[in-house]
């Protein structure tokens, strides 16, 4: 077990108290999206927290109580967007799991809407090479990849920014690390981990999408490997609908002011930013990552679900994820 982090438990760490000269410690795919236009050491013992109790039936007959944000384009910072988005998932997190929990699965490793299944893609290398590899997993949500990869033999540790995704984490199991802290500021020693990964989680929320990547090369060991899949950067021009309407251009490719919903006096709830394809290579490069694949899954003819704006019906005519295979040298 490594120190500070208890199977069983949340480990927390705050990202104001966080110290980049971790030693050894450790923390939703989890496939986190939703857009919609008109997952070192601490001063002090980490937060442990037992889970609160809860009920996913009643969490879904509850959801959408609140008054609908108002959803517009504006700035918005690294600060801005963590704390907006931490209590996006927080509130959101039961809701979450009712929706999606049943294609997720409780020890899938799936990389999108699509369904492609680690399983199949092996973008982590060969199941077989797993075992004993120190694994980290961002934007981790209830750690259905995290589980996986402990079926394989691996050692994962599942990070996430919201606590309440990481207490579905202990509803379902699992006897790895669960740690609560921001991608941008990673509770780890240097050189930690043989892999990291990240389906959906952090890289679409975060101002500033090379604070991610620098960490997880930080903590990579050298020849490590960092793969993480996105939001297909086109899906930005398209309205965000599952059907006819969602094949119409409606807005700029290049336009990369962030998407926010924001509540009555202005304050933003949810933070979504938007990076062009070109802008993904360019960040991954700057931060000393060699790009090894791109991959964008085609919709499977077995996959007849509707995910928000994925559908089959976009899916077999244009991308809805991009995963980006990334090494250190």
């Amino acid at each position: 077990m490594r120190e500070g982090a208890h199977p069983g438990r949340i480990a927390a760490y705050p990202a104001q108290e966080t110290s980049h000269q971790a030693t050894d410690a450790c923390e939703t795919p989890s496939v986190t999206h939703r857009r919609r236009v008109a997952r070192k050491s601490t001063t002090r013992e980490p937060i442990i927290q037992e889970p609160d109790s809860f009920d996913l039936e009643a969490a879904g007959s509850t959801a959408g109580a609140e008054a609908e944000p108002e959803a517009t384009r504006r700035a918005a910072g690294v600060a801005e967007s963590s704390r907006a988005n931490r209590g996006w998932w927080d509130r959101n997190a039961d809701e979450y799991q009712v929706e999606h929990g049943t294609f997720l699965g409780d020890d899938r490793f799936v990389w999108g809407p699509e369904g492609l299944d680690e399983v199949e893609a092996e973008l982590l290398g060969p199941p077989e090479e797993l075992k004993g590899k120190d694994v980290l997993e961002i934007g981790a949500g209830a750690a259905q990849c995290a589980r996986w990869l402990a079926t394989q033999g691996a050692r994962p540790v599942a990070l996430d920014l919201s606590h309440r995704q990481l207490q579905h984490a202990l509803r379902i199991g699992g006897s790895f690390p669960l740690v609560c802290a921001d991608a941008g500021a990673l509770p780890f020693a240097e050189a930690s981990f043989d892999l990291v990964c990240s389906a959906y989680g952090a890289l679409p929320f975060v101002a500033d999408p090379r604070l991610v990547l620098r960490e997880a090369r930080r903590v990579l060991r050298p020849g490590g490997r960092f793969v993480f899949s996105v939001t297909h950067p086109i899906r930005w021009a398209f309205p965000d609908e599952p059907g006819p309407e969602g094949l119409s251009v409606s807005a700029s490719y290049f336009d990369r002011t962030p998407y926010v919903e924001q509540d009555e006096d202005g304050r933003a709830v949810y933070v979504e930013h938007h990076r062009t394809l070109g802008d993904r290579v360019r960040d991954i490069a700057s931060s000393g990552f060699r790009l090894v694949d791109l991959v964008e899954p085609e919709w499977p003819a077995w996959n007849t679900s509707e995910w928000g704006g994925w559908s089959p019906l976009r899916g077999n005519l244009i991308p809805g994820t991009a995963i980006f295979v990334c090494e250190r040298d």
